[in-house]
């Protein structure tokens, strides 16, 4: 199955879309915002631990190299901050059940209990930025995020499937 081509010229509204999430990564990922975020949170951690924590606490625990592909970033930036986790108290290296040579990576106690505090101190940031909204604006917000992640997983997991060369049945 082909991906179909990209169109030749986006829709306004898409370009609008386009625009506000970059308006809002570029929001959520500044240095100062990630300092206050941190601060009211009471967890001294730096943007890259922060986003491998989050990774760990959203799914199951992974190899190192896993999360550097859902991380985007190189093994070895993955690993030099697992150790410091690790020395923190917030992630424990775990066996792997497929593969007792390997290790997945799983968050402790302190773990989920600081990524907790930060998810506690977003949503409460975030309610007070949407104050003005109603309920039903904010569940339909909601909705079409989910709905819009779902959409862009769709298409990731077709390019990745694409990308993948087939090798003949048998082997070769």
């Amino acid at each position: 199955m082909s991906t179909p081509p990209l169109p030749d010229v986006p829709s306004p509204e898409v370009i609008e879309i386009e625009r506000a999430l970059t308006r809002i990564t570029y929001l959520s990922t500044r240095a100062r915002q990630h300092d206050r975020l941190m601060a009211l949170a009471d967890v001294p951690l730096d943007r890259a631990a922060v986003a491998l924590l989050r990774q760990v606490a959203d799914s199951e625990p992974l190899r190192p190299g896993e999360l550097a592909t859902r991380l985007g970033v190189e093994a070895s930036h993955v690993t030099r901050t697992v150790q410091q986790l690790q020395k923190s108290g917030y992630v424990t290296r775990v066996p792997d059940p497929d593969d007792r040579r390997a290790q997945r990576i799983q968050l402790t106690d302190a773990g989920q209990r600081a990524i907790d505090r930060i998810r506690d101190a977003g949503a409460r940031g975030m309610q007070l930025a949407l104050a003005e909204w109603s309920p039903e604006e904010l569940r339909q917000l909601a909705r079409l995020f989910h709905r819009m992640v779902d959409d862009f997983l769709s298409h990731a997991v077709d390019d990745e499937a694409e990308q993948q060369p087939v090798s003949p049945a048998g082997g070769a």
